[in-house]
């Protein structure tokens, strides 16, 4: 086991910074979410969600 986790260090390692940064952003999205913030870039008048993602007055 030693042995093949020396060899594999390298790609184990990446894997881990690519599952840190992952997670680190969907905690990201799940906190703006709940504080009312989204990542709309504000083109409502294209967007097939138009009608049921901001409230129109």
């Amino acid at each position: 086991m030693g042995a093949w986790l020396a060899e594999n260090y390298p790609t184990l390692l990446v894997c881990l910074v690519l599952a840190a940064i992952v997670v680190a952003i969907i905690v990201k999205l799940v906190k703006d979410r709940k504080n009312g913030r989204s990542s709309c870039g504000g083109a409502c008048g294209c967007c097939p969600m138009k009608n049921s993602c901001h409230k129109n007055p």
